[in-house]
């Protein structure tokens, strides 16, 4: 039983790096490394910082409900989000195969798994509860989050993979809790 559980661990490893090798070939392309780049850049915070901004100003209350929601969110994400990494401790995939590029810079030292997607969904998530139209944007935004951080050689399949179900988990946390103040 073993031996077939390291044999998955080992072909699921390999392909992780495949795809990010392979994906991470994008980057030699200027407009594409730009454009992943800014989503990227956008990811670490602008784009979220700003939202938390302006929803207070065109929607008053209600706005400042959905802003201490993502504040609130943001910290708890934050908080599984460095427990995991320092104990998985799983090196970023340009450390660890000298083929792959970096195309960003990095906040943190390890890869497992990625906040930039963990964040993206769990804000998508309650931004499309809390004003459905946001969609179009939002959608989008998180899927090219996650392909950023995987072209930028920044994060393995897998990490983005387990930063959007965490971020899953958190939206769902937080709209069971905290929901009705949106109604």
């Amino acid at each position: 039983m073993e031996k077939s559980v390291a044999a998955v661990v080992e072909k699921v490893g390999h392909m992780d790096a495949l795809y990010c090798i392979r994906l991470n070939r994008w980057i030699r392309d200027n407009q594409v490394h730009r454009f992943f780049g800014a989503i990227s850049r956008l990811g670490d915070g602008v784009f979220w910082y700003s939202l938390m901004l302006l929803f207070p100003v065109f929607m008053g209350a209600e706005g400042f409900v959905i802003t201490a929601l993502m504040i609130l969110m943001a910290s708890w994400g934050v908080y599984i989000y460095k427990l995991i990494k320092k104990r998985s401790m799983r090196p970023r995939p340009f450390v660890s195969h000298r083929c792959i590029r970096q195309g960003a810079r990095t906040l943190d030292s390890y890869s497992f798994p990625s906040g930039h997607t963990m964040h993206a969904v769990a804000f998508g998530i309650l931004l499309i509860y809390a004003v459905p139209v946001l969609a179009v944007v939002l959608i989008p935004f998180a899927l090219l989050t996650g392909l950023a951080r995987v072209v930028l050689g920044l994060h393995y399949p897998s990490d983005v993979f387990m930063g959007a179900v965490l971020g899953m988990v958190n939206a769902i946390l937080m709209l069971n809790l905290f929901g009705s103040f949106l109604q």
